[in-house]
């Protein structure tokens, strides 16, 4: 019964976060298990770098990228919305959790210094910001991690939430996968 609730909790928080910031948040319900295990496994697993998560909202793939094995301490995260910020610091006290833009990640980061991730992970609605929006990110983003390795990014769309214009830059999805609300697809963007 405890699970129930827990999971009734957590999809009332997450409503209340599509009220508060429509733009930030495109999703109607929290990501499921199985797409944020698809999400987790493009994680290093011999990596020593910690994993940089955008938009964790109620943290699903926060839970996926533990059960992956990374320690919680090396989970940082960047969330938009105060309250979801505060809620997943709650849950996860080890990690670091900065409220701000993640598409401004220099801004977010700046604490850090010039930190390197194994990965970014991205649950920002990426098609709700104008093209310049996100080669800015794309190109701040490949600035913290090694070449070769992913920004992955989750959309509802079919077609890829980036719009890339450098041919130095390998795209690929997944397959659409059903069991989401509303059914997910995972795309990747790796720089060499």
């Amino acid at each position: 019964m405890q699970n129930s609730s827990s999971g009734i909790l957590k999809q009332l928080h997450f409503i209340g976060g599509v009220i508060r910031s429509p733009q930030r948040l495109s999703a109607i319900a929290p990501t499921s298990g199985v797409v944020s295990d698809v999400i987790a496994s493009h994680i290093s697993s011999n990596s020593d770098l910690p994993v940089l998560e955008l938009g964790p909202g109620t943290g699903p793939i926060t839970d996926a990228i533990l059960r992956r094995g990374v320690a919680e301490r090396d989970i940082v995260a960047i969330e938009y919305d105060e309250t979801f910020c505060n809620e997943w610091h709650m849950r996860y006290p080890d990690a670091t959790i900065v409220q701000g833009d993640a598409l401004n990640l220099d801004e977010a980061l700046a604490h850090l210094g010039d930190q390197q991730f194994d990965c970014i992970i991205s649950a920002i609605p990426m098609l709700n910001f104008s093209q310049a929006d996100q080669e800015v990110f794309l190109n701040t983003a490949f600035k913290r991690i090694a070449r070769g390795r992913p920004i992955v990014q989750i959309t509802y769309g079919r077609r890829s939430p980036i719009i890339v214009n450098d041919s130095d830059v390998e795209i690929s999805s997944s397959r659409r996968i059903l069991r989401n609300l509303p059914p997910a697809k995972i795309w990747t963007y790796r720089k060499y």
